[in-house]
C-alpha cells in the first residue's frame, strides 16, 4: 500500500460540540493500489458516517456513507481503522496514534448509539413519544440527552474492560517470551502497573455501573416531577393572566363609577365581617421548616390599635454639616479567583489581599457603624418597661447589618495599634472609641458612652475561612450595653455572615444564626433567628423572627422583619398549644395585637453604587477632622489614597506599612527571647487606652476602656502613641 499524504496536512478531528452527536475532521482514506491514500473530510452525524473530498461539498456531493448500526470496527496498526459494513470496507488511516483513538472512540459511541436508536423505533410500548413530534417538551428533550450521554459512559465502561484485557493479555505473553534478564523485570514493572491500572479502572467501571443503574431508576421519577412542575407553571400563568384581566375590569368599572366608591367617615367602625376578614388576611405564618420557630402568630383586631406608619427614625440635624459624598469608586478589573484560588482553608486576616477588594474604611469604622440607628437606644432608654426596652435593644442590634447587604467589598484590617474615635457629642450625645488590641488573632475593643442614658462596649474577634465557593465569617465576642437608669445590663453575640459567588457570579451576602439577648439584671431573653436564604423557601429572604420572654419563659411580644429593612414588634394578648407541624413538633399559636414598627432603614444616598454603597453615616466616617490621635484610621495613608481613587499608590502604601509592622513584631519577638535567655519577665505589647478584665456576667476574660482618650484628646498631648503609619 502506498504511503501517499502521510505527514501532510493535519488530520486532526474537531472536536464536537456539548450535546451534539457531530464529529469532522480529516483523514486518509485507501482509493486503489495506483494512488493510495488520499487526504477525505470525514463527518460522524446520527449513526452515519459520510466523507467529501473538501470540506466545500458537503452542500452538494456525498461520496460514500457508511451506517454504523451495522459497522464493523476494527484497527490494524498504529494509526488504520477498519470499516465494514453491508460488503462495503473503508480502510482509514490517521496522521497519529492519538488521532486514530480519537476517531475510533468516536466511531464506537456511534455505533452504540444508532444501534440503540434502531432498538427504540422498533419498540411500541408507547412509554414516551418520539422525539420528532412538535409538541415534545424541552424538558423531555433533556432527559433523553442526559439518557444518551449515560449509555455513552455505559460504553465506554465496555470498552475499557476489553482493552484492558487485550491489554493484560499482551502484556502476559510478552513477559512469557525468551528475553535477557533486564529486560524481563521491566516488562515485570509494565505488567505490574498494568494489573494496578485494571484494578483501579475494574473499580471505577463499577461505580459507573451502579450510577447508571440507579441513574436509570429515577430517571422516570425525574420526568414525571419535571412535568407536574411545568403543568403548575402553566396553570399558574393561567391564573395570573385571569387576575390580570379581573384587576383591569375593576379598575376600569371603578374609574366609570366613582361615586359609588366612598370612604368610610373617619373613627368609624368596621362591619363586623370586614373586621374576621381583615384579620384573616394579617395572620403571620411561620412554616414548619427545620429549626423554624414553632409558632405561629394572629392578629386580633382593635379599635385602638393602629399600625405605625411613622417613625422617629430621623436624626436630629447635626450642627456641623458632615460631607455627603466621597470620590466615585474608579472601574478597576481584577480576578479575585487568581488570588483566592491558593488560599482556600486559611484565615482571612493572613490572606494579603490588594486594596482591589477593599472598600476604603477599616474594620474599626465598620464597627463604629453598628451605631448608625443610635436613636433607637436612646428610646429605650426612656422606657419603663424592660420587655419594651428589650424590644429596641432587639432591633438595634438586628439595625447592625443593614449596611452589609450590598457591601461585599472587604474593610482594611486595622495595624496594631491603630484606633478611631467618633465624637458626637454635641450632635447626638454620644462618644465612640475603637483600638486594634490583638494582630493574630485579629481584635478589636470598642467602648461607646452616651449622655442619654446607655454605656456600649464590646471586643470582636473576627474568625474567618474561605470555604472555595463562599467565605464564611463569623466574629467572636460578646456586646454589652448598660442602661444607667435602671441597671439593666444586656448580652448579645453576632451571627454568621457568608459571603457567596467567590468564584463566579455576582457577590452578595447573608447572614444567618441565632441570637440570644438576654438581660442579666430581670433575666428577660429575646431569641432572634437569622434564616439562611434558601432558593426552595416560601419565606421572605433576609428574614428575621423572634420571642421577648420574660424571666419564668412567659413570651410577650413577637419580633418579625428582614435584617436589611424593618423590624415590628406586636404585642401577645393570647397563647394557645396549637397542633403538631410537619416535624412532628407541636406549636404555639399567639394571637397579638398589630405590629408597631421598630426600626426602618434610612434610604441609600444618591450616587451610593458608586461609592462602595456607604450609607450616610459611612460617608462620613473618614472624613478628615483636626485633633484625632495619631493612629487614627483617618491617618491611614493607603486607605486616604484609595479613597481618593489612586489605587496604585495606595497598594504600594499597604505593602510598605504591613512591612513595618512586620518588622515591628519581629523586634518585638527578638526582644522576649532575649529576656527569656536572661530569665526576665517580658510583657509584650500592651494597648494603650483598653485593658484585659474578666467580665462577671459571661465568665470571659476580655478588653474592655480603662479611660484615658478623651482626656488626652482635650490635652493633644499624643506622646505615648506608637508610630504605626
Amino acid at each position: 500500500m502506498s504511503e501517499q499524504g502521510k505527514g501532510s496536512a493535519s488530520a486532526s478531528a474537531a472536536a464536537p460540540a456539548p450535546g451534539s452527536d457531530t464529529y469532522k475532521g480529516w483523514l486518509f482514506k485507501w482509493t486503489n493500489y495506483l494512488k493510495g491514500y488520499q487526504r477525505r473530510w470525514f463527518v460522524l452525524s446520527n449513526g452515519l458516517l459520510s466523507y467529501y473530498r473538501t470540506q466545500a461539498e458537503m452542500a452538494h456531493t456525498c461520496r460514500g456513507t457508511i451506517n454504523l448500526a451495522t459497522a464493523h470496527i476494527d484497527t490494524e496498526d498504529a494509526c488504520n481503522i477498519v470499516l465494514s459494513s453491508g460488503g462495503r470496507t473503508y480502510h482509514l488511516k490517521a496522521s497519529t496514534e492519538v488521532e486514530r483513538q480519537r476517531w475510533v472512540t468516536a466511531l464506537e459511541l456511534a455505533k452504540a448509539k444508532a444501534i440503540r436508536m434502531m432498538n427504540d423505533q422498533s419498540d411500541d410500548s408507547g412509554d414516551e413519544e418520539p422525539t420528532s413530534q412538535s409538541d415534545h417538551s424541552e424538558i423531555q428533550g433533556t432527559l433523553k440527552i442526559l439518557v444518551s450521554k449515560l449509555d455513552d459512559l455505559s460504553t465506554c465502561n465496555d470498552l475499557i474492560a476489553k482493552h484492558g484485557a487485550a491489554l493484560q493479555r499482551s502484556l502476559s505473553e510478552l513477559e512469557g517470551l525468551k528475553v535477557p534478564v533486564e529486560g524481563g523485570e521491566k516488562i515485570k514493572a509494565v505488567n505490574e502497573r498494568a494489573t494496578l491500572f485494571r484494578i483501579t479502572s475494574n473499580a471505577m467501571i463499577n461505580a459507573c455501573r451502579d450510577f447508571l443503574d440507579l441513574a436509570e431508576t429515577h430517571s422516570r421519577r425525574w420526568q414525571r416531577a419535571l412535568q407536574y412542575e411545568r403543568e403548575q407553571r402553566t396553570h399558574l400563568e393561567e391564573t395570573i393572566e385571569q387576575l390580570a384581566k379581573q384587576h383591569n375590569s375593576l379598575e376600569r368599572a371603578w374609574r366609570e363609577a366613582p361615586t359609588l366608591v366612598s370612604s368610610p367617615p373617619k373613627g368609624s367602625k368596621r362591619p363586623l365581617k370586614e373586621e374576621a376578614s381583615d384579620e384573616d388576611e394579617d395572620t403571620e405564618y411561620f412554616d414548619a421548616m427545620e429549626d423554624s420557630p414553632a409558632f405561629i402568630t394572629v392578629t386580633a383586631t382593635e379599635n385602638t390599635q393602629h399600625r405605625s406608619v411613622s417613625h422617629s427614625n430621623a436624626s436630629l440635624q447635626p450642627r456641623r454639616q458632615r460631607r455627603t459624598r466621597i470620590p466615585d469608586k474608579p472601574n478597576y478589573s481584577l480576578n479575585l479567583w487568581s488570588i483566592m484560588k491558593n488560599c482556600i482553608g486559611k484565615e482571612l486576616s493572613k490572606i494579603p489581599m490588594p486594596v482591589n477588594f477593599n472598600e476604603p474604611l477599616s474594620m474599626l469604622q465598620r464597627l463604629t457603624e453598628d451605631l448608625e440607628y443610635h436613636e433607637l437606644l436612646d428610646k429605650a432608654a426612656r422606657c419603663e418597661s424592660s420587655l419594651e426596652q428589650m424590644c429596641l435593644v432587639a432591633a438595634f442590634s438586628v439595625s447592625s447589618y443593614s449596611t452589609t447587604v450590598h457591601r461585599t467589598a472587604k474593610p482594611f484590617n486595622p495595624l496594631l495599634g491603630e484606633t478611631y474615635e467618633l465624637d458626637r457629642l454635641e450632635e447626638f450625645g454620644y462618644r465612640s472609641i475603637c483600638e486594634q488590641v490583638s494582630h493574630h488573632p485579629p481584635a478589636a475593643a470598642h467602648h461607646v458612652i452616651s449622655q442619654r442614658g446607655w454605656t456600649l462596649w464590646q471586643e470582636i474577634t473576627i474568625a474567618s475561612k474561605f470555604r472555595g465557593k463562599y467565605l464564611s465569617i463569623m466574629p467572636l465576642g460578646a456586646i454589652h450595653l448598660h442602661f444607667h437608669s435602671t441597671g439593666n445590663h444586656y448580652v448579645w453575640r453576632k451571627v454568621t455572615s457568608t459571603v457567596h459567588n467567590i468564584i463566579v457570579g455576582k457577590l452578595w451576602i447573608d447572614q444567618s444564626g441565632d441570637i440570644e439577648i438576654v438581660n442579666n439584671r430581670t433575666k428577660d431573653t429575646c431569641q432572634l433567628k437569622f434564616s439562611p436564604y434558601s432558593y426552595f423557601s416560601r419565606d421572605v429572604p433576609r428574614k428575621v423572627t423572634g420571642v421577648v420572654a420574660d424571666s419564668g419563659g412567659q413570651a410577650h411580644y413577637i419580633l418579625s422583619g428582614t435584617w436589611d429593612d424593618k423590624m415590628e414588634s406586636a404585642k401577645i394578648i393570647q397563647s394557645s398549644r396549637g397542633g403538631s407541624g410537619s416535624e412532628g413538633k407541636q406549636k404555639t399559636v399567639y394571637q397579638t395585637l398589630s405590629p408597631k414598627l421598630l426600626w426602618k432603614k434610612y434610604p441609600l444616598p444618591e450616587n451610593a453604587e458608586n461609592m462602595y454603597y456607604f450609607s450616610a453615616l459611612a460617608l462620613t466616617l473618614n472624613e478628615q477632622e483636626e485633633g484625632v490621635g495619631l493612629t487614627d484610621s483617618r491617618l491611614r495613608p493607603d486607605q486616604r489614597l484609595m479613597e481618593e481613587g489612586r489605587w496604585d499608590e495606595a497598594n504600594s502604601e499597604k505593602q510598605r506599612l504591613e512591612e513595618k509592622q512586620r518588622a515591628v513584631r519581629r523586634r518585638r519577638e527578638a526582644e522576649a527571647s532575649d529576656a527569656q535567655d536572661e530569665g526576665k519577665e517580658y510583657e509584650g505589647y500592651q494597648p494603650l487606652w483598653f485593658h484585659q478584665r474578666r467580665n462577671s456576667i459571661t465568665g470571659e476574660t476580655n478588653f474592655v476602656y480603662k479611660g484615658g482618650y478623651w482626656e488626652t484628646k482635650e490635652k493633644q498631648d499624643w506622646s505615648m502613641c506608637p508610630d504605626i503609619f
